[in-house]
């Protein structure tokens, strides 16, 4: 079944369960804009399980960050740092394209990603003791929204140059992304009360961040890259958490 190929090849390339998959499933994934989204409420769920543990809410934190980088790898993060040190180049597309490719981490690179930890670090810790459901809700909304936010790059973006990314990129259009929006709507399906407007908007948090490197990217580079799509959900889901659990106080 495509659906099941596509699925298993998401949870491969995007995560580090082992679920096999070969070829087939590869090629079913790269045009399924949906499998994003999915993979989503598979890592969300996963890693906001342990807000269930009778534990003191820092304990959580420390566990729900070990949880998501078990489950993903360092792959997105590594695109994140990525785009740190072509954010600090001077120069040309060129240039920024060939900083995107080296695998040395500059000091760009390296505070980006510390900056964006620490605001996920923050954010979890926000409502870590708000109670398990909100908090498992949150985080899994979060997750959705920044697996959505990718598959607006993938599917509004043009690839800036041959590479993994590329591969997604070329083979979705924008008609691809409104089957992710639908797979994404039950992110904020039964929420608990007063949680239905935060739950809006950390999974809109992903598609906005999206959005804003997918414009960058076109402006400077010329197109989008797997950096630029690990760089998304990163950003993304550490946003949502902030964003999700504001506008829950102020509503």
């Amino acid at each position: 079944m495509s659906v099941g190929r596509a699925i298993r090849g998401a949870v491969g390339f995007l995560t580090r369960i082992p679920v096999g998959g070969s070829e087939t499933d590869w090629d079913a994934f790269r045009r399924a804009a949906y499998s994003l989204p999915v993979v989503g409420y598979l890592v969300g769920s996963l890693s906001g399980g342990v807000f269930f543990l009778p534990v003191q809410p820092p304990t959580l934190v420390a566990a729900y960050l070990g949880g998501i980088y078990l489950l993903t790898g360092v792959t997105h993060a590594d695109g994140l740092a990525d785009l740190g040190d072509a954010l600090a180049v001077h120069g040309d597309a060129d240039r920024m394209r060939a900083v995107l490719k080296d695998s040395a981490t500059g000091v760009g690179g390296a505070l980006l990603l510390g900056v964006t930890l620490l605001v996920m670090t923050l954010g979890v810790l926000s409502f870590a003791g708000i109670g398990s459901w909100r908090a498992f809700r949150f985080v899994v909304a979060a997750e959705v929204g920044a697996k959505l936010g990718m598959a607006l790059v993938a599917c509004y973006g043009r690839s800036a140059h041959d590479g993994l990314g590329a591969h997604l990129v070329d083979e979705l259009d924008h008609r691809s992304f409104a089957s992710a929006i639908l797979v994404s709507l039950p992110a904020v399906a039964a929420a608990p009360d007063g949680l239905a407007v935060a739950l809006v908007a950390a999974v809109a948090t992903g598609p906005a961040v999206g959005l804003a490197i997918l414009t960058w990217g076109h402006r400077e580079l010329g197109g989008v890259s797997g950096d630029l799509l690990g760089a998304t959900n990163e950003v993304g889901r550490a946003l949502a958490l902030h964003v999700g659990v504001s506008v829950w106080i102020l509503s």
